[in-house]
């Protein structure tokens, strides 16, 4: 499928994973406060582009490693915070991120793919038409997320295994920004 197809116009919302996506995903670990936070080369480029491009700009993140008690929400927050800060220098803009702090199969799942995230979005950000979305991410629950809402996929090459294909693959955020 080619993204000249998918008409994306000012109305679309893009939703992004986080570690792997924007910053560099720390593997079998996580990151706990902003001094562990690399941007992967031309993400804040990315961003800044896509911000002009999209009415939405939300990060979604699965962040298990609250509830594995490696780090508080705290913690995540003022990560989220340092990210926004940059992105703003940079000239991009996130309106929000939203994370599930949550283990694997607890009561309360708001992680990906489930679709908890994408609905705290669309109930603070109502404009939002998951047929006019775009879920970029690098993993097999970020790409399901995006197809259980009707979204349009995009992953981020990873070196993990992949069983779930997306509508587009691209190297990185920079190139996924470069095609639209």
């Amino acid at each position: 499928m080619s993204i000249e197809n998918w008409n994306i116009d000012r109305s679309w919302t893009l939703f992004l994973d986080r570690d792997g996506v924007i910053n560099q995903r720390i593997m079998g670990g996580y990151v706990t406060n902003p001094s562990d936070f690399q941007f992967l080369p031309g993400a804040l480029d990315a961003v800044a582009r896509c911000s002009r491009l999209f009415n939405r700009m939300i990060v979604v993140t699965n962040q298990q490693g609250v509830g594995k008690g490696l780090m508080t929400e705290r913690n995540v927050l003022e990560v989220h915070a340092y990210m926004c800060d940059e992105i703003h220098v940079a000239r991009g803009r996130i309106d929000k991120c939203f994370f599930a702090p949550n283990l694997v199969g607890e009561e309360e799942d708001l992680r990906k793919p489930g679709p908890a995230m994408a609905e705290m979005a669309k109930h603070e950000f109502p404009e939002i038409e998951f047929s006019r979305s775009i879920m970029v991410g690098d993993t097999d629950s970020d790409i399901l997320f995006g197809r259980n809402l009707g979204m349009r996929t995009v992953r981020i090459k990873t070196v993990e295994p992949i069983s779930v294909e997306a509508d587009l693959t691209c190297e990185s955020l920079i190139e996924f920004a470069k095609m639209i």
